[in-house]
Protein backbone atom coordinates (compact mmCIF):
# COMPACT_ATOMS: atom_id res chain seq x y z
CA UNK A 1 0.00 0.00 0.00
CA UNK A 2 1.46 3.58 -1.50
CA UNK A 3 1.03 6.00 1.66
CA UNK A 4 0.92 9.94 0.66
CA UNK A 5 4.18 9.44 3.03
CA UNK A 6 6.52 7.59 0.68
CA UNK A 7 4.84 10.02 -2.27
CA UNK A 8 6.04 13.42 -0.82
CA UNK A 9 9.15 11.67 -0.03
CA UNK A 10 9.45 10.31 -3.47
CA UNK A 11 8.57 13.68 -4.94
CA UNK A 12 10.94 15.32 -2.55
CA UNK A 13 14.37 13.44 -3.96
CA UNK A 14 13.81 13.77 -7.44
CA UNK A 15 13.52 17.38 -7.14
CA UNK A 16 16.36 17.37 -5.20
CA UNK A 17 18.51 15.22 -7.61
CA UNK A 18 17.35 17.52 -10.76
CA UNK A 19 18.44 20.69 -9.17
CA UNK A 20 22.49 21.51 -9.67
CA UNK A 21 24.62 20.63 -6.61
CA UNK A 22 27.05 23.09 -6.86
CA UNK A 23 25.69 26.97 -8.12
CA UNK A 24 29.14 27.52 -9.39
CA UNK A 25 28.44 24.73 -11.46
CA UNK A 26 25.83 26.19 -13.57
CA UNK A 27 27.86 28.38 -14.53
CA UNK A 28 29.66 28.60 -18.46
CA UNK A 29 33.46 28.18 -18.09
CA UNK A 30 34.74 30.90 -21.04
CA UNK A 31 36.36 29.31 -24.31
CA UNK A 32 39.54 31.87 -25.39
CA UNK A 33 40.67 30.58 -28.66
CA UNK A 34 44.56 30.57 -29.09
CA UNK A 35 46.03 31.49 -32.78
CA UNK A 36 48.99 30.61 -32.39
CA UNK A 37 47.82 26.97 -31.13
CA UNK A 38 46.07 26.81 -34.84
CA UNK A 39 49.13 27.37 -36.90
CA UNK A 40 51.09 24.07 -35.65
CA UNK A 41 51.04 21.56 -37.81
CA UNK A 42 52.92 18.16 -37.04
CA UNK A 43 56.25 17.49 -39.25
CA UNK A 44 55.80 15.31 -42.26
CA UNK A 45 58.64 12.98 -42.08
CA UNK A 46 60.42 12.21 -45.53
CA UNK A 47 59.33 9.66 -47.87
CA UNK A 48 62.30 7.53 -49.20
CA UNK A 49 62.20 5.47 -52.51
CA UNK A 50 64.94 3.05 -52.12
CA UNK A 51 65.58 1.38 -55.59
CA UNK A 52 69.04 -1.34 -55.94
CA UNK A 53 70.54 -2.04 -59.22
CA UNK A 54 71.48 -5.28 -60.76
CA UNK A 55 75.08 -4.04 -60.16
CA UNK A 56 73.66 -3.70 -56.28
CA UNK A 57 74.13 -0.12 -56.42
CA UNK A 58 71.67 1.85 -54.66
CA UNK A 59 69.32 4.58 -55.62
CA UNK A 60 66.61 6.47 -54.07
CA UNK A 61 63.97 9.41 -54.50
CA UNK A 62 63.25 11.66 -51.61
CA UNK A 63 59.90 13.33 -50.76
CA UNK A 64 58.26 15.87 -48.10
CA UNK A 65 57.49 19.31 -47.11
CA UNK A 66 60.78 20.52 -45.39
CA UNK A 67 64.14 21.06 -47.83
CA UNK A 68 66.70 21.05 -44.84
CA UNK A 69 65.16 17.53 -43.61
CA UNK A 70 65.42 15.97 -47.18
CA UNK A 71 69.27 17.62 -47.54
CA UNK A 72 70.15 16.08 -44.46
CA UNK A 73 68.25 12.86 -45.18
CA UNK A 74 70.10 12.50 -48.33
CA UNK A 75 73.46 12.80 -46.58
CA UNK A 76 72.87 10.27 -44.12
CA UNK A 77 71.60 7.70 -46.41
CA UNK A 78 74.94 8.57 -48.45
CA UNK A 79 77.06 7.75 -45.40
CA UNK A 80 75.12 4.72 -44.69
CA UNK A 81 75.42 3.36 -48.07
CA UNK A 82 78.62 4.62 -49.37
CA UNK A 83 77.34 6.23 -51.74
CA UNK A 84 79.00 9.33 -53.59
Amino acid sequence: MIRPAHILLTATLLLFSVLPVFPAAKEDFPIKKQPELQQIKPKKPVKVKLKRTAKDEYSWELSGDDVEEIVRTDHRLRKLLNAK
